[in-house]
């Protein structure tokens, strides 16, 4: 009995390693420059040294493209998914096919983990006369690389403000990088970008801005501005006001915007095990995640468990197993 127990034993960590060594993870990310990279990329780096899965990190245009590969890439039968950062209004939207590229087909996901706090940065200089939102009409502004939940958000809030984005003197649709190139080299008056406090790209910005002569500036979005009242409205529950501290960016003040919390998010399809062990190895291994990514410090067990049952989109099952087992979900 002790050798078949031990047979048994054997065969069901060869089976766990063979499945830890079929499945393959993608992790879909954003642009270089943005956090959402580097933060994909340690979290793939961690799965593969714990044998969670054989996972790679990408660039991608982030959010509403992240939600594509996971609906149209993600292969089960095979073992293979692909797993992304996202934002909240895009999960939402792409979820319940609000989005346009998901209206005869949404996707079907779930949140792994609550990753930290997205900051709404509408970017420009000290001496490019663009102080509020409405000042944006007229002047080179750039809304994001196409398919990314920046441009999604930024899209909204123009709507939600009555900017019609055709009436810019001059309409980009840059990543990060290219955007921080543009505004230092003059080409380009302003630009959005969603990402996580500080956003390396913005903070070398400020200094290629400054040794120019000039000043980086972040335009404010103070709830008593029509257009951001509007925009929490329709966004209800997946928005909240925060507050860019100046010593960030060095900027001249505190500058109040909107803020998202980012998820982790895989397919439905997703088997509970691995998503758990996912979970689990993610968690386990925060301080590599923390010392590496400066926005991560907000990736904890106690952020994320706080969300579940509260969000449009379900937790998914496995993460939901590991959260309960740390008693912070009944």
């Amino acid at each position: 009995m002790k050798k078949i127990a031990l047979l048994a034993l054997a065969w069901m960590f060869l089976s766990a390693n063979g499945y830890a060594e079929q499945a393959k993870m993608v992790i879909a990310t954003g642009g270089i420059g943005g956090v959402y990279y580097y933060y994909g990329t340690q979290i793939a780096e961690i799965l593969s040294k714990n044998k969670v899965a054989a996972a790679t990190a990408i660039q991608t245009a982030a959010s509403v493209d992240n939600m594509l590969l996971i609906r149209d890439k993600s292969n089960p039968d095979k073992s293979s998914y692909f797993i992304a950062t996202v934002l909240p209004d895009t999960a939402y939207f792409t979820v319940t096919g609000k989005h346009e590229k998901f209206a005869e087909k949404p996707v079907k996901a779930n949140i792994l983990w609550m990753m930290y706090p997205n900051y709404l940065h509408i970017v420009t200089t000290g001496n490019s006369g663009i102080t509020k939102l409405s000042d944006l009409t007229g002047k080179r502004v750039s809304t994001g690389a196409p398919g990314s939940g920046t441009e999604f958000t930024a899209l909204n809030l123009l709507k939600a403000a009555n900017i019609d984005p055709n009436k810019f003197r001059k309409w980009e649709k840059l990543g990060a990088k290219e955007s921080d190139e543009a505004l230092a080299n003059g080409t380009l008056d302003a630009y959005v970008w969603s990402g996580g406090l500080p956003t390396g790209s913005i903070v070398e910005l400020a200094n290629t801005l400054k040794r120019k002569g000039t000043a980086l500036f972040i335009v404010p979005l103070p709830d008593n501005e029509p257009g951001v009242a509007a925009f929490k409205e329709e966004f209800s529950g997946l928005v909240d006001s925060q507050t860019i501290p100046k010593a960030v960016y060095g900027t001249q003040a505190d500058t109040p915007t909107l803020a998202f919390w980012n998820m982790f998010v895989a397919p439905a399809s997703l088997p509970d095990d691995l998503a758990y062990n996912l979970t689990k190895a993610v968690f386990e291994n925060l301080q590599t995640l923390h010392s590496s990514v400066k926005a991560a410090r907000d990736t904890t067990v106690e952020n994320s468990a706080r969300f579940v049952g509260k969000t449009a989109i379900p937790f998914h099952p496995g993460a939901v197993k590991f959260f309960t087992e740390k008693g912070l979900v009944k």
